[in-house]
């Protein structure tokens, strides 16, 4: 398939010249494919900035197309070889699984920046076979198994370039050729990261001292994250390092929502002119819908987004009252989110293993069902590669005007999570939907307020995060009830594969 040529526009064309110059200076010529050995001491970064639809995406893509055309080796989360001394490397990293997921449906093979941090340590014999499929080794000859499997694990590569779904293709589970994984020792090359403007003081630090040129991507109309006091972390870079993409790209028939999303940048706009902006083109396209109540069949896969914690409490709330949901158990197919977790440090490992396959603080997941042992959960972890997990689990469901959550079951120690049917539009950053239902009584409260956040209304700010996660359909929500439900919850929809993968209670 031949790949149409990209026609970029003056700001981009700006910015990826400005990036060609500062990878060159590093030793990587992206015209003539020249590679030279990184030079020590010497460091980068520069920043694109932009608004939702500025063509951020499509210039991080092109320039990873054109680093891997000049020979610069991609490194993922899942292998890396032994062999790549000398060699010239990048990794594209993004806050959050749910983030990662969105560049890799654009054939960019992102993973999470806690993915990198660690490396999973392979069985010898089975590191054979990952040599071999990255180009660094002879076929090996690997006891039980067969040149057929072996030719599996070759085609699925050769589709997905990804090592641990290659030797699954081959009849291999995770805990056969994975022993373990170790903290990174060694830095990195070239660093892309996404939707940097989640990043706080600590991640940018830790990211600097692994890669020694970084890239970052961001839209400086998001939120700030909360220790952050409304800054940045590419606010403070010098002029000359920043590029603003300024013109905004719209699908062939336009894009409302982007519309409203950039709407909100004239100083002028009052909350009940947007809100008549919301109404007047929910009559004209069904992309974006005036709603009169939240849609509770939409929350189990698509959070509610909202500014204050008592509205996230009411609504998860009410959801689980209308599906009949008992106190003492969740029931299959309710979201939950990851708040972190809970082990001490002796059991580093199995820390390391979780957070290694997805369940990380913010992460969204989906109960499938109770494990085998007691407190246990199997789980489906949204975004993530490999998406099933059983794991040792503590689940807290926050209740309106109680100070404590009511933990319906808990193993002794584990992951720790909350209900996912409706979260705050901050943890909304990174993260994408088909359909994104904003609960407006929220934010009309903000605009009542008169907060200000990095000179804009905070209103404002919020409207322009939660309305940026929706990719096709926004749902304006202007009252607070809930709908029936159309059907149970169901998770028929998921891959129902056994996870190889488990954290033991420890004793």
């Amino acid at each position: 398939m031949t790949v149409a040529p990209v026609t970029f526009s003056q700001d981009q064309a700006t910015a990826y010249d400005a990036v060609a110059d500062a990878l060159r200076i590093a030793g990587i010529d992206l015209l003539d494919g020249a590679l030279t050995p990184p030079r020590e001491g010497q460091s980068s970064v520069v920043a694109i900035t932009g608004k939702a639809g500025s063509g951020k995406t499509l210039l991080l893509a092109e320039l990873y197309r054109a680093m891997k055309t000049a020979g610069v080796e991609i490194v993922s989360g899942d292998y890396e070889s032994r062999k790549r001394a000398g060699k010239r490397t990048l990794a594209i990293l993004a806050p959050t699984n749910k983030a990662a997921s969105v560049l890799r449906l654009q054939g960019v093979p992102a993973t999470t920046i806690h993915r990198i941090l660690y490396t999973p340590v392979y069985d010898p014999d089975y590191e054979k076979i990952a040599e071999w499929l990255t180009g660094n080794g002879e076929r090996p000859d690997v006891e039980g198994l067969t040149d057929q499997a072996l030719d599996r694990a070759a085609l699925f590569y050769k589709a997905n370039a990804s090592i641990p779904g290659a030797l699954a293709a081959a009849g291999l589970r995770g805990s056969d050729f994975i022993t373990g994984w170790k903290r990174r020792e060694e830095p990195l090359d070239v660093g892309f990261i996404d939707e940097s403007s989640m990043l706080d003081d600590r991640q940018f630090e830790d990211l600097k001292d692994i890669f020694p040129t970084l890239l970052l991507f961001g839209d400086p109309a998001q939120l700030a994250p909360v220790n952050q006091s409304g800054t940045m972390i590419f606010d403070r870079l010098p002029e000359t390092r920043k590029f603003n993409l300024d013109r905004v790209y719209r699908q062939d028939a336009d894009n409302p929502i982007l519309d409203l999303a950039h709407a909100l940048a004239d100083p002028k706009l009052e909350f009940s002119d947007f809100e008549g902006m919301v109404q007047d083109i929910a009559r004209t396209d069904d992309r974006v819908v005036w709603g009169e109540r939240v849609e509770v069949d939409l929350m189990a896969r698509s959070p509610v987004l909202v500014w204050r914690n008592a509205t996230r409490v009411r609504l998860i709330t009410a959801f689980r009252s209308v599906y009949g949901a008992p106190d003492d158990e969740l029931l299959p197919g309710e979201p939950l989110i990851c708040d972190g977790i809970e082990l001490p440090l002796k059991h580093r490992k199995k820390r390391l293993d979780l957070e290694a396959r997805g369940l990380i603080k913010g992460a969204q997941v989906v109960y499938l069902g109770p494990g085998r042992k007691p407190g246990f959960s199997r789980l489906h972890v949204v975004g993530a590669e490999d998406p099933q997990v059983s794991a040792a689990s503590i689940v807290k469901i926050e209740k309106p005007d109680e100070e404590e959550p009511f933990i319906p079951f808990a193993a002794k120690m584990g992951a720790t999570f909350l209900h996912g049917a409706a979260v705050t539009i901050h943890k909304a950053q990174g993260s994408q939907w088909d359909t994104v239902q904003v609960f407006a009584p929220d934010l009309f409260v903000a605009a009542r307020m008169g907060r200000i956040e990095a000179g804009q209304p905070l209103w404002k700010r919020l409207a322009y995060v939660a309305i940026t996660r929706a990719q096709n359909r926004l749902i304006w929500v202007v009252r607070n009830r809930l709908s029936k439900p159309t059907d149970a919850l169901r998770i028929d929809d998921l891959a129902a594969v056994p996870a190889p993968l488990s954290l033991e209670e420890p004793t």
